[in-house]
């Protein structure tokens, strides 16, 4: 099997990733950006790298003898003026800045290409830890009542709409009224949100309802950006009131997936995947 380059952004993500690539004995180095990284990540070979310094990592990259690399955490869009790119990230700067206004999915494409040029092959999250993405059905032993299938329905339809629009990948809706929907913020944030609205509109511990959606961007490449859950956002979930979490099968990401099944039966929370094809 090749040697992974993982670009570790923040999140325990790239952790999960870093410890199955140990466990599995397959070789990796990280690449830990400056800033997002985890600091546990440091036990690892690899070096720290800063957004925009392009030419450190491809560098650092060849040095390990990396042939493919996997981007994973969470990395907030750059103050393109703070940044202080090295002799490589200066030419390609440019083109990232014309790039990120066209969005987040065409930033990260032109980040992909930049590596692909340089001969490095990319591999997804998913690739990684085959195991790591939503199965179909439920995922615990929780399962939504038949109260819910509306509000399923349409957070899913308003999560794959706001993802076709490139704005986010998540929504929440409770008793077929949209509550959120995820900007970039991300998730996190969106569900504290819900959690402050006023009780008559979402759903408590004592009677949780609504849902928590989450899509994959049509436009999107996928190897890099598939959506996430783990356990903070269950726990989340919970805090807003929120019945339970649905996701497209295949198409997100589970992190520490035991952890979470344990966590949404705790909590009392359904945890779905539905089948990409259905639509609401």
């Amino acid at each position: 099997m090749r040697k992974l380059g993982l670009i570790a952004g923040g999140g325990s993500l790239p952790v999960e990733l870093a410890d199955h690539c140990e466990a599995a004995g397959r070789a990796f180095a990280v690449m830990r950006l400056r800033g997002f990284a985890e600091p546990s990540l440091a036990r690892y070979p690899g070096v720290e790298v800063g957004i925009g310094e392009f030419g450190k990592a491809f560098k650092a990259l060849r040095a390990e003898g990396c042939e493919v690399v996997c981007f994973a955490g969470d990395v907030k869009r750059p103050d393109f003026g703070a940044l202080m790119p090295d002799a490589r990230g200066l030419l390609i700067m440019p083109s990232l800045i014309k790039a990120a206004r066209q969005g987040d999915d065409a930033l990260l494409r032109r980040v992909l290409d930049e590596f692909e040029k340089e001969g490095f092959e990319i591999e997804g999250a998913h690739e990684v830890v085959s195991e790591m993405t939503l199965p179909r059905g439920r995922l615990g032993k929780f399962y939504p009542r038949d109260e819910h299938m509306a509000d399923i329905d349409k957070a899913l339809l308003v999560a794959r709409e706001i993802g076709r629009l490139d704005v986010g990948q998540g929504a929440v809706v409770c008793n077929g009224l949209v509550l959120a929907v995820e900007a970039q913020e991300g998730t996190d944030a969106m569900l504290r949100r819900v959690a402050e609205l006023p009780q008559a509109i979402r759903g408590s511990a004592e009677r949780p309802r609504g849902v928590l959606a989450k899509a994959p961007k049509p436009i999107q490449e996928t190897k890099v950006d598939l959506p996430t859950i783990g356990v903070a956002t269950i726990q989340r979930a919970a805090r807003a009131g929120l019945a339970g979490v649905v996701g497209e099968a295949g198409g997100l990401l589970v992190v520490d997936r035991e952890a979470v099944m344990a966590c949404a039966d705790d909590l009392g929370l359904f945890v779905l995947g539905v089948d990409p094809r259905e639509q609401p």
